[in-house]
């Protein structure tokens, strides 16, 4: 479980990563792991094992994030925060016609609210900090497409959170990555339920958009990268 004083000899700013035990939130890890102390969230210690493993100074943040109560047990020890990568989610996709109540209070749930809880419990670190809150929206924040309603409308909301944060929030700086499709496992599940065969090189690599992550964290402070767009080229 992650502590406010990790290493009383490292001076590095520290990065909570949310969704970080694989896929973008692992290669946003490995990204940052040379200049932050890392704080690397999962729903599970097992999940974060190799992720853990492979970067052995990082610390575990095993939580459930939907679970109040447990989110604010495991960030009350934070008192200092830089960095806050919001990259956990859930993409369950199809129609409105097909849609459930269920479906609308998972996804909502997962993708905005739990976000906006997260940040609201570490305020106060961040704020000791003037730190910096990231979040991975997606294309889909940007613009709906038919079978993406659901997913489209979380990230829509998405997005209006960190406008309001920031506007809100004026000593932090927020920013809102939206890159199009990544080369995951969830990118897998998806084209899977699409019927269609995988070609990774139609998809953006995790590490091209940790890049871009780091990128925003490290720009310098008279700036506020407040959006940043990426969409893949095929290869």
């Amino acid at each position: 479980m992650a502590t406010s004083d990790a290493s009383s000899s490292d001076n590095r700013p520290t990065a909570l990563i949310t969704g970080a035990s694989r896929g973008l939130g692992a290669a946003v890890a490995r990204e940052l792991a040379p200049t932050h102390r890392l704080v690397l969230g999962a729903r599970t210690e097992r999940s974060l094992a190799p992720i853990l493993s492979e970067l052995p100074g990082a610390t575990g943040f095993p939580v459930e994030l939907t679970d109040y109560e447990a989110v604010a047990r495991a960030a009350e020890p934070i008192e200092r925060l830089e960095v806050l990568v919001h990259n956990a989610g859930v993409a369950d996709l199809g129609t409105i016609a097909d849609s459930s109540v269920a479906q609308w209070r998972n996804t909502l749930e997962a993708n905005l609210i739990a976000v906006a809880e997260l940040t609201r419990v570490l305020l106060p670190a961040l704020r000791a900090a003037n730190g910096h809150v990231v979040l991975i929206n997606s294309g889909a924040g940007l613009r709906a497409n038919a079978g993406w309603g659901v997913y489209a409308a979380s990230k829509f909301g998405l997005r209006a959170f960190a406008d309001a944060l920031r506007l809100e929030e004026t000593a932090l700086r927020v920013t809102s990555v939206h890159p199009g499709r990544i080369d995951t496992d969830m990118q897998r599940e998806i084209v899977a339920g699409e019927g269609r065969d995988y070609q990774p090189r139609e998809f953006l690599e995790p590490s091209t958009v940790a890049r871009a992550v780091r990128t925003a964290i490290e720009t310098p402070r008279d700036a506020h990268p407040t959006e940043i767009v990426l969409r893949p080229i095929p290869r």
